[in-house]
């Protein structure tokens, strides 16, 4: 048995067992017992990997999130005895960890605040949530920087499953701040019931998703990603922002991997390969066949004029709003209006020249339409003015629109 365990691919394949287990609704207590020894030699990571091959075996993600409070239940007691991934204060993980004590504190000072009857205590608890709201700055790193590194490395379980347990702790904030901004209506007594159910799921599923941060997906991140990866994350942080913590400048990549990190700001392709044929943009690469399927599916007119007033570009959609031919690459924007308007073209070109608006609107109803069109300014990054970009649209199916939609419509 002994020997069965230390192989590390018929561990994972007794963990798929238990977790299969406890989809069928097999006794925790049970499953607990058949898992005692195997958990002796469990790693920290092996659980998010057996949860995504079930994912990638069929099991709805669905059901893995639901399922996940009772992997965790299964193994915790191995997890307990694992030491935490050591980090140097300014790693990237090293502050997702600082952000979940201050979290659990705010947790904690909310739940006081709740226990304090009346008015006061409303406001006070109202004041401590909109606090711990900001936690979301937390979740999106997780969601929009670690997760896709992760990705990169195939290991995609985290991201299926922890995204959707985010969604729901965001949930159960508006849930819990629409009822303090209520209070009371009537009858206290239920009131205070409803509160204390809300908050007792969000308080809940964030300590759990405190847990499963520090003793699953930061060890198992620590194993995946390189030292350059983790400087790619770190150079891109503040643009999504921090809860509370401000990350120290004590942990410096190697050189090398420092020089190489994708840098915090728009305006650099970052370490994103370009093969041949591809051309580097700003957040990505494309072929020049990918930018005209993406240009000509928009659902707006485009037109580029560049800094010599001159037509360089305007997109083929299916159904122009203005007639275009291809006649007009590189004519004058100026001869290509009515001379009754062309006035106007001029003063928006010599405003967004100067530098006094970077911005034109106009609204036209014609042919049953609301045509929006919008001239944009497009300046470099030292501020020249490199051209206008005219985008128009009909926006009559928009302004129709009332209420919500939330649900995809039936193919076909």
């Amino acid at each position: 048995m002994s020997e069965m365990i230390n192989n590390v691919t018929q561990r994972k394949e007794m963990i798929k067992n238990i977790l299969r287990g406890l989809h069928a609704g097999k006794p925790l207590e049970e499953l607990k017992a058949q898992f005692a020894e195997l958990a002796k030699e469990a790693d920290a990571s092996e659980i998010a990997e057996v949860e995504q091959m079930l994912i990638g075996e069929g099991m709805p993600t669905a059901d893995i999130q639901e399922l996940c409070d009772l992997h965790v239940a299964v193994v915790r007691e191995a997890l307990d005895h694992q030491p935490p991934p050591e980090t140097i204060p300014g790693h990237p993980v090293f502050t997702f960890r600082a952000e979940n004590q201050v979290g659990a504190r705010f947790l904690n000072g909310l739940q006081d605040a709740l226990a304090v009857p009346g008015s006061a205590g409303l406001a006070a608890a109202r004041q401590q949530l909109q606090k711990l709201m900001a936690f979301d700055r937390h979740y999106l790193r997780k969601e929009n920087l670690l997760f896709p590194y992760l990705e990169k490395h195939s290991f995609t379980g985290p991201s299926a499953v922890m995204w959707g347990i985010h969604d729901e702790i965001r949930a159960g904030w508006k849930q819990l701040d629409a009822l303090l901004e209520s209070g009371p209506e009537g009858d206290e007594t239920a009131f205070i019931a409803s509160v204390n159910k809300v908050f007792e799921k969000l308080d809940h599923q964030m300590r759990e998703m405190f847990y499963k941060e520090e003793k699953i997906l930061f060890p198992a991140a620590m194993d995946r990603l390189s030292e350059k990866e983790w400087a790619d994350i770190r150079a891109q942080e503040s643009e999504l922002g921090y809860f509370v913590i401000q990350p120290s400048a004590d942990w410096k990549p190697a050189a090398k991997e420092a020089k190489e990190a994708v840098p915090s700001r728009a305006g650099e392709t970052g370490n994103a390969a370009v093969a041949a044929g591809e051309i580097p943009l700003s957040t990505g690469v494309l072929t020049p066949e990918q930018i005209n399927l993406m240009l000509t599916h928009l659902p707006v007119d485009v037109t580029f004029v560049d800094e010599q007033d001159r037509v360089r570009f305007f997109s083929q959609t299916k159904e122009r709003i203005f007639e275009r031919q291809p006649a007009i690459i590189g004519r004058k924007v100026q001869n290509c209006h009515p001379p009754q308007s062309v006035h106007k073209v001029q003063q928006i070109l010599e405003d967004f020249r100067s530098g006094k608006r970077d911005v034109a609107e106009f609204w036209i109803q014609m042919m049953g339409k609301f045509i929006h069109i919008r001239y944009f300014a497009l300046r470099d990054d030292a501020g020249n003015y490199r051209g206008t970009i005219e985008v128009s649209q009909d926006v009559a199916p928009i302004r129709a629109l009332e209420g919500e939609k939330r649900l995809l419509d039936d193919a076909g």
